[in-house]
């Protein structure tokens, strides 16, 4: 838990901010603010070995940044002569001082202050007088290792996170997924290899192409913790919002991971971590975007390199690409022969059953199914996101299914699986309760069918029952006299011409023989017709309400007319006072 005192001194910095700054805006001085001064006292201790080793290197000669992470025994350096207590000892060079002294650190530190714009937030401070007043207010805070852990620093981090995400809630979608929708991802991706978790030492590593501000990343992390304190998790991740970057980034740096593996960069058009494979992931990628602005690279990715590269079973249309990160995550899945992997991804209904057979949506599914790798899909209730109020869907995919998952698909409907928050913040009105994330998790978990007042809530398919033959019907085309007219020429020579406006298709479920259901189907009400086996095509669709709707049958007659005419009697009953 993050420590209360510390947040609520942090926080406090905004009473400073208050009027130069929207409430919205706080975020861009307190969380670079609150990292600088982590990496201040991290690096306090080391600074006089770092200087000197750094003088004796480039004495030599030599290229001083290997020898200065190793002094500093951290994963990032800062040559600058003076601490930030000491630069405000100077208030009034106190930015040309802060900028020289960001300018001093290693080159991935310095990224973090690039991408939160920190020198901008700096002019503005200096402008309105209030430079000053931050810098001092943050040097008094204690922030070393040995009174603030890893652990609590990053809780603290995520609860200041989490507070100006939701005072800017009309954009907190973007880049931040509601921590109860994290936790039970992280359930289901962990819930099956509790044994391999529990081995001491244990090393796993973890990957989001849509990292947001790193919360996947970090729920992981302090779930893992939790089942087994000897593991570690390496996070690697890739965000395209430059300040969502620095978040994520600047977090990571403060837990302790190598923030080499979090890297900038649209994932689908210039994949940042090319040729890595992981051991979990999860994203939850925008809904509904299109991808037009990259579409050359990805076709281009797509035509030249089909399976060899991300997206060779399909492209889905133009106007959403959210299959497309599913493609991506697929491409880094480890081989089933080296351990395999297993991935959670949120997307809207519409990757389900969007496009018909041999559309690039229904080739994207046929290649999930016929491969085996779908293990279960999770209907999560409307009104659970930030910035929108659909419905959503939570995919858990894996190559190495247990024995029982193998040739099966589960499907949960836990859209009644809800309680009303206390305070809207944009279109979420709801949220899981802990109690609600363990019953999914049990209901994933146990793998068996349940029904619950009489409404089927979890139910098992095997995966060829998504799949289906679009077939194509012709019928004959006729003359004048009504008499069929037969090609002359070709190898159809002969042979009835088909007529293109009777011409019709029929889906025929994978399941079920194509002849059988064409003579029980459709020869009784077109004897002439006849399938054109050339244009047939295998689709896949997961109807998902579909399978959980329930039939309520509509009330007696009897029950509705005597209703209608205790209504109608008061109507005129009313009328007749009106008149008397």
């Amino acid at each position: 838990m993050a420590d209360p005192n510390l947040s609520s001194f942090l926080w406090s910095v905004a009473d400073l901010l208050r009027g130069d700054y929207k409430q919205s805006e706080y975020g861009k001085v307190i969380l670079p603010f609150t990292v600088l001064r982590r990496l201040d006292c991290v690096l306090e201790g080391t600074r006089a070995a770092v200087l000197k080793e750094k003088a004796m290197r480039e004495a030599a000669g030599l290229n001083p940044e290997p020898f200065l992470l190793r002094t500093a025994g951290q994963l990032f350096y800062n040559t600058h002569s003076m601490s930030l207590k000491e630069l405000t000892g100077d208030a009034a060079n106190i930015g040309e001082n802060l900028r020289a002294y960001i300018d001093a650190f290693s080159p991935a530190v310095r990224d973090i202050f690039e991408s939160f714009e920190f020198h901008t937030q700096l002019d503005k401070l200096e402008k309105a007088g209030l430079l000053y007043l931050v810098a001092e207010k943050f040097k008094n805070i204690d922030l070393h290792p040995e009174t603030v852990s890893n652990a609590q620093m990053g809780a603290v981090f995520e609860e200041l996170i989490r507070k100006f995400a939701e005072l800017s809630n009309e954009t907190a979608g973007e880049h931040f997924t509601p921590r109860e929708v994290i936790r039970l991802m992280v359930n289901l991706l962990f819930i099956e290899d509790d044994q391999a978790l529990t081995r001491p030492g244990v090393v796993r590593s973890l990957y989001d192409p849509t990292a947001g501000t790193g919360g996947m990343l970090s729920v992981a992390g302090e779930h893992l913790a939790e089942i087994n304190p000897d593991a570690r998790l390496v996070m690697y991740g890739q965000e395209l919002n430059p300040e969502s970057y620095a978040i994520c980034k600047a977090d990571m740096l403060i837990k302790g991971q190598d923030i080499a593996n979090i890297v900038f960069g649209n994932t689908l058009s210039a994949d940042g971590l090319h040729g890595k494979q992981f051991d979990y992931m999860l994203s939850n990628p925008p809904f509904g975007v299109e991808w037009k602005k990259i579409e050359k690279e990805i076709r281009k990715e797509h035509e030249q390199q089909g399976h060899n590269g991300r997206f060779g079973p399909g492209l889905p249309r133009v106007s959403d690409g959210s299959l497309l990160f599913l493609l991506h995550l697929l491409s880094k899945m480890r081989p089933a022969k080296d351990g395999g992997s297993r991935f959670g991804i949120v997307l809207n209904g519409s990757p389900l059953f969007t496009g018909g057979a041999g559309s690039g949506e229904s080739e994207i599914r046929r290649h999930l199914l016929e491969s085996d790798l779908v293990e279960a899909i999770i209907g999560l209730p409307t009104d659970m996101f930030y910035n929108t109020g659909i419905s959503t869907y939570v995919w858990i995919v894996s190559n190495r299914k247990p024995a029982a998952r193998k040739g099966r698909v589960q499907l949960i409907d836990a859209s009644s699986f809800w309680q009303k928050m206390r305070k809207s913040l944009g279109s979420k009105r709801k949220e899981l309760s802990p109690a609600h994330i363990e019953d999914i998790t049990r209901l994933f978990g146990e793998f068996r069918e349940e029904t619950r007042d009489g409404v089927p809530i979890s139910r098992i398919f095997k995966n060829e029952a998504f799949g289906y033959r679009t077939i194509t019907v012709e019928r004959p085309e006729r003359d004048a006299k009504g008499q069929i007219v037969l090609s002359a020429k070709g190898k159809t020579k002969g042979k009835p011409v088909p007529d293109p406006a009777l011409r019709d298709t029929e889906n025929v479920p994978l399941t079920e023989d194509v002849d059988a259901y064409f003579n029980r189907e459709v020869l009784p009400h077109a004897p002439d017709a006849w399938i054109d086996p050339e244009k047939t095509k295998i689709g896949y669709e997961i109807p998902f309400n579909r399978h959980f709707y329930v039939f309520q049958p509509p009330r007696p007659l009897a029950e509705i007319d005597a209703e209608l005419k205790t209504v109608t009697d008061t109507i005129l009953k009313l009328i007749g006072g009106l008149s008397a």
